[in-house]
């Protein structure tokens, strides 16, 4: 005891102490909102559960009955399918709005706000402007086709529009990968662009080869936060079609919630929220693995 107080009477122990006590909350989050959660689920992964009567442990039952599920498969292929469209689209859209807004003109702090606040609306009120939007009867979309006369889509009642009608949706939201876009392209020296001018680069060419090899750490970086955001998709979803028309937009963590809190097959739920988890690791590590060596990064010096 004599030896810890002596300890903390130095510099070196009062640093480490202030060091613990900023740190502290982080530990305690992790650990209460994240750790114990994340061991209870993997647990629950292997009991029959109902949250009435006790638990019942039935192994790797779960897991197996994953394969045989239908609407498994078919919330795996909604959700692949809106990630392979959503987050390329997304990015490609982000970047050349970020272009734009990079340009030096007179008001453009204001174009960068009216891009960037849709992406700030709470999910549930932007659910519910879409919801309006994509209404077949009196919907704006459906409005804006009528005027330029083409006929009317049922976006929400139709199996082969309402995928494509997230897919849309979900470009409302680009202006938070905007910015992180703009935060970089005003990052890059301009020191970079005269030489490439000296050297006969054209606009084109200044792009293709200064612009995105320097701004590839950013789009790395957004690229796999849009998958493992698009994978975990729900609101829209649950809010706007339920999972329908006939299960096209039944997502992954939809179909997850449904047998949480609606079947009560808790067991069944956790073992669907782990092997998403499961999934989202190895897209990831596949991406790092065969991406992120093309990714450049300043050295010092």
């Amino acid at each position: 005891m004599k030896r810890l107080i002596r300890w903390l009477k130095k510099p070196a122990g009062r640093r480490t102490i202030v060091g613990y006590i900023f740190i502290g909350p982080f530990i305690l989050g992790f650990i209460i909102w994240f750790l114990i959660p994340a061991l209870t689920s993997l647990w629950m992964a292997f009991q029959e559960w109902n949250m009435i009567v006790p638990p019942k442990f039935i192994a790797l039952d779960n897991f197996k009955n994953l394969f045989k599920d239908k609407l498994f498969w078919q919330s795996l292929k909604v959700t692949t399918t809106y990630t392979a469209i959503s987050v390329p689209l997304s990015l490609t859209l982000a970047f050349i709005i970020a272009l734009l807004m990079n340009t030096k003109v007179r008001g453009i702090e204001v174009f960068r706000t009216i891009y960037y606040m849709p992406s700030i609306v709470p999910a549930v009120a932007n659910a519910v402007l879409w919801a309006w939007i994509l209404n077949s009867e009196f919907g704006l979309l459906n409005a804006f086709l009528h005027a330029i006369g083409l006929p009317k889509i049922l976006w929400l009642q139709e199996p082969k529009w309402a995928l494509p009608a997230m897919i849309l949706m979900s470009l409302w939201g680009l202006g938070g990968s905007m910015v992180i876009y703009l935060a970089g392209l005003q990052g890059i020296p301009n020191e970079f662009y005269e030489a490439a001018e000296i050297d006969g680069a054209g606009s084109w060419a200044k792009l293709w080869h200064v612009t995105i090899p320097l701004m590839s750490p950013v789009i790395f970086f957004n690229f796999v936060m849009g998958i493992i955001g698009t994978f975990q998709v729900f609101t829209a979803g649950y809010l706007i079609t339920n999972g329908g028309p006939q299960n096209a937009t039944l997502f992954y963590v939809l179909y997850l919630y449904r047998n949480a809190f609606q079947y009560l097959r808790m067991g069944y739920a956790a073992a669907l929220a782990w092997v998403l988890a499961l999934i989202i690791m190895g897209l990831t590590a596949f991406i790092f693995r065969g991406l992120g060596g093309r990714v450049y990064y300043e050295q010092a010096g």
